[in-house]
């Protein structure tokens, strides 16, 4: 038996290389019969027995791996030393770079599943397929409200065309096309052609005349925004629009875009600041370019865009919205000219009463959006407004009536292809009943003895019979309205004697003070006290007076302390800012005013006051339009509940002559607007001119104008006919020369107070349980 200790001692030193290679082959035998090691050995056996170890001949300091010159100088030959884990990049050369992403892009794109077999296209990701255009949206989904659909294409044209300018469908985003009633996707639809040239080759404009409350501004945003995202060449129509409006309603309009089209767009409203601000957001504005414009819509009033028109006049905007259009009825103003200069084929004029006045104002209008159709002014005037005018008289002869209708008749022909009418009546499928009453007032005492004063003193009769209208005259006007509405709005006058009132002082009470209301010395003030009176104590309601002048706010607000009614008041020195945030608060049902003041000319256009349901209209105004306007704002979406409207008029006094004199013109604009050929023709041109009078004998002075036939010795004894309502001529009313044929129990119960006839009428036929 050998012992291993004296095998070592037979070894000779000075053999040392011989030795260490004997225990390196020694040492390899042991390693390659480990377990561990077998399945690594079968692998890389013969290599590993190639390899043998040369030592250095010299004992020195070993270099770093990095400095030796091969770079894989190892201590140990059959294990690498640890590296150093570093976030450090390994540094290539500029080729070798180069070299190693060329051989990553070289590679075939690879289906990531395994035996997958199917196409793989040559579609290339983030590039668009050319030949496959498609629309915005699916014209095709359940409601779509398609606006344009490319024309049909047989197989054998469908080859040929080239499929890069091929048409697409122009299709209403769903969010909106969801929310708009029917006759608002026609209107949609029938704006959308007309900017489009599609009704008039070569127009590009068109009027909005839907009467009040049924969406004109929905319609309008409807339009902005298909037109700023497609159209059938599968890009935008336009780049930016502008929305030109009264000043009480920039943040209306800039609220409602944030309402209908939530958050998608960022409209610019501009509502204040200094001129070079303004100037600046302005050319800002007009700088934008490009697919993705940042701010597209541009909301502005009408004051503002004519003093910084020459900021928008620079460049180019696709579409122009003129909201309460009506005021361009003259085409020699500023605002006009300025409009009318703007770099902008696309026009749209929204208007409920396109016809204030008379037809060259509608002109004026036409002419705005689609120059040229209706010829010149002269040319207008000869062919259209003379004929059409003499054939309405109720003078007018036969021959002069059938010319008259034949000249219409080509005017609303005309008209008609760039204008689009709804009245109110489609409302009634949605909104509750509307009762519309007018009521005549009687002067008390006093205002009959000032009147009858006034007109001995001032006699301003023989003026306007020799067709001359002065100062004075139209001053005559204004007094004799603000007698009617109270007399403390014309004690100053009677204090420092003014024409007309010399020794009027006399006539007042003694001891008498503007400091009170006192409402028994004025009949229409009377009544308004019991209307309010009977609303407060029976009922929930609230109440919206109207009136054009500020003093009889001021009365309002006296009556109001008087009675401890709460009421918040809108006129024009109240901000826009401030505006929004009353009316909204008035409209919560929690909110505890009872009366919302407003004056008409302040900012009756657009406001929305449903949270009251009943409307004194205090006094008249010579234009239709301002009255309409203010009436509307209570029957709006949203309403609840049955609305009432109290129109007061005094009694055979000059507001009745106006009253008269609305009615006439809402009658041509029924004519040419609404084509109703049996418009009933009750007063000439000369009767408007008995302004200065007084009839102290009749009940309603407007309703013998009329010359009823349902009617015997005041009282009616046939209803109205079927299918009339609140928008058909007042002589197809109901007539109530006492309060038994009301339907109101407000009304009845102020009828003693002064009320001498009233006529009603409903919207439509949903009469049953009306309080």
């Amino acid at each position: 038996m050998k012992f291993l200790g004296k095998k070592r001692a037979s070894v000779r030193p000075l053999e040392l290389p011989g030795e260490l290679e004997g225990k390196v082959k020694s040492s390899r035998r042991r390693r390659s019969l480990a377990p561990s090691q077998l399945a690594k050995r079968k692998a890389g056996d013969e290599e590993e027995e190639e390899e043998e170890w040369h030592p250095p001949t010299t004992r020195k300091r070993q270099k770093p791996v990095s400095e030796t010159e091969s770079g894989e100088c190892y201590r140990s030959p059959f294990r690498k030393p640890l590296a150093q884990l570093t976030n450090r990049p390994h540094c290539l050369d500029s080729s070798q770079h180069e070299a190693f992403i060329r051989s990553i892009l070289s590679k075939p794109f690879k289906v990531p599943i395994p035996n997958y077999k199917g196409p793989l296209g040559l579609r290339a990701l983030g590039i668009k397929r050319a030949g496959l255009r498609s629309p915005l949206h699916d014209p095709f989904e359940e409601g779509a409200l398609v606006l344009y659909e490319p024309p049909l294409l047989s197989a054998h044209d469908q080859l040929k065309i080239d499929k890069d300018k091929a048409p697409v469908h122009v299709v209403v985003d769903p969010v909106l096309s969801r929310v708009l009633r029917p006759h608002q996707r026609e209107g949609v639809k029938f704006l959308w052609d007309c900017v489009t040239s599609r009704r008039i080759p070569g127009s590009h404009g068109c009027i909005m005349a839907d009467e009040m409350g049924l969406g004109k501004t929905l319609q309008c945003i409807t339009l902005m925004w298909t037109l700023l995202r497609q159209s059938p060449d599968c890009k935008p129509e336009i780049e930016k629009a502008m929305v030109v409006s009264p000043s009480s309603l920039v943040r209306n309009w800039y609220n409602e875009v944030e309402k209908w089209l939530g958050g998608r767009i960022q409209p610019l409203a501009i509502d204040g600041g200094s001129k070079e601000e303004i100037d600046r957001k302005l050319v800002g504005f007009m700088n934008q370019r490009g697919l993705r414009v940042p701010s597209p819509i541009l909301i502005i009033s009408y004051e503002t865009f004519r003093l910084h028109a020459e900021a928008l006049q620079k460049g180019s905007v696709g579409l122009v919205i003129c909201d309460e259009g009506h005021r361009l009825k003259n085409s020699e103003n500023q605002t006009y000219q300025a409009l009318n200069s703007l770099n902008t084929p696309r026009r749209v004029l929204i208007s409920g009463t396109p016809i204030q006045n008379d037809l060259l104002e509608y002109f004026s209008l036409v002419h705005f959006v689609n120059s040229g159709i209706l010829g010149t002014a002269q040319e207008f005037k000869r062919h259209f407004e003379i004929p059409i005018l003499k054939g309405r008289d109720a003078d007018a002869s036969e021959a002069e009536r059938h010319k008259g209708e034949e000249r219409l008749k080509e005017l609303i022909s005309i008209v008609n292809r760039c204008l689009i009418r709804r009245t109110s009546d489609i409302l009634s499928k949605y909104l509750p009943v509307k009762i519309e009453q007018v009521v005549c007032c009687r002067l008390t005492p006093l205002q009959a003895e000032l009147y009858k004063n006034f007109l001995k003193q001032a006699k301003p009769v023989e003026e306007l019979k020799e067709g001359k209208i002065s100062v004075s005259s139209l001053s005559s006007i204004t007094s004799l309205k603000k007698l009617c509405n109270h007399p403390a709005l014309i004690h100053d006058k009677c204090v420092e004697e003014e024409e007309g009132f010399m020794g009027a002082l006399d006539l007042f009470p003694a001891g008498y003070s503007t400091k009170s209301v006192e409402p028994q010395l004025s009949g229409k003030m009377l009544v308004l006290d019991y209307i309010l009176a009977v609303t407060k104590s029976t009922s929930n309601d609230k109440v919206v007076l109207v009136s054009n002048y500020t003093q009889t706010l001021d009365l309002f607000e006296k009556l109001c302390r008087n009675r401890r009614y709460l009421y918040v008041r809108l006129d024009g020195t109240m901000s826009i800012k401030k505006r929004a945030k009353i009316v909204e608060r008035f409209n919560s049902p929690s909110s505890p005013e009872f009366i919302f003041m407003l004056s008409s000319k302040a900012g009756g256009c657009g406001l929305n006051l449903i949270g009251a349901n009943r409307l004194v209209m205090f006094d008249p105004d010579w234009n239709p339009a301002n009255d309409e306007q203010a009436m509307a704002r209570v029957w709006r979406d949203g309403q609840k509940k049955t609305c009432y409207i109290y129109r007061l008029l005094s009694t055979g006094t000059i507001e009745e002559k106006i009253f008269q004199r609305q009615t006439h013109k809402k009658a041509l604009s029924s004519c040419v607007v609404d084509e109703e050929q049996d418009v009933e023709r009750h007063f000439s041109l000369g009767e408007l001119k008995e302004l200065f009078t007084l009839n102290e004998t009749t009940t309603s002075d407007t309703h013998d104008k009329i010359k009823c036939r349902r009617c015997v010795n005041g009282h009616q004894v046939r209803p109205p006919p079927e299918g009339s309502d609140c928008t058909s001529d007042l002589s197809q009313w109901n007539h109530c020369a006492d309060k038994r044929g009301l339907q109101d129990s407000v009304l009845k119960a102020a009828w003693d107070a002064a009320v001498t006839f009233a006529f009603h009428h409903h919207s439509h036929e949903e009469q049953r349980g009306i309080p």
